[in-house]
């Protein structure tokens, strides 16, 4: 069986005898992870990952997905990694990651994370946030190309939940599948957008 990327990277990572969570901990991250080969389907098959049967607010999920209007979208990404807002007509709503790149993603997630129940990053971890929140808090304004409505009858895998302790990890690790468009047209769109 493959080690899990979010294991080797952990092991690799406290070797360097560095702080989680602290610029040194997101420099390494951005030099170390982002030229990782990981594919979705090592992620979906990561045993240290967790198969839910439906997603829960505050946590975050991976899964393929097929959107309905793929026809008509300029883009979108097949393997998004959400952060879980809430409930939604036939789905639920998230914050999709990967619609910017990685330093935006950290700052974002830096400001997230401030709304999280607890700071144990276990089972007990989430981050309660509602778009109410997202939409008039302004150093949360990053979150506007990355919120998504997501219809359950479009995702094609298993549910994969990512536990709290791997979340810094997954924010860094280059699994985004974006189709239509290549990560730097993406990215450049969403700078755009926020600005």
């Amino acid at each position: 069986m493959a080690t899990s990327i979010f294991d080797k990277t952990r092991k690799q990572f406290f070797a360097k005898d560095i702080a989680p969570r602290t610029d040194e901990a997101r420099e390494w991250f951005l030099q170390n992870l982002r030229n990782i080969n990981v594919s979705p389907n090592r992620i979906l098959k990561d045993t240290t990952l967790i198969p839910k049967a439906t997603v829960m607010p505050g946590r975050m999920f991976q899964f393929v997905y097929d959107p309905k209007g793929k026809d008509t979208l300029p883009y979108y990404d097949k393997f998004p990694l959400i952060l879980v807002v809430g409930p939604a007509p036939g789905g639920f709503y998230g914050l999709n990651l990967h619609y910017l790149q990685p330093l935006l993603r950290v700052r974002l997630f830096d400001k997230l994370i401030e709304y999280a129940n607890n700071d144990k990053y276990d089972e007990s971890t989430k981050i309660k946030i509602s778009y109410q929140i997202l939409n008039s808090v302004r150093s949360l304004k990053a979150f506007k190309p990355c919120f998504k409505h997501y219809l359950t009858q479009h995702v094609e895998s298993r549910l994969i939940m990512i536990p709290a302790e791997n979340w810094e990890i997954a924010v860094f690790l280059p699994t985004e599948k974006f189709s239509k468009a290549n990560t730097r047209k993406v990215w450049s769109d969403s700078k755009r957008s926020i600005q």
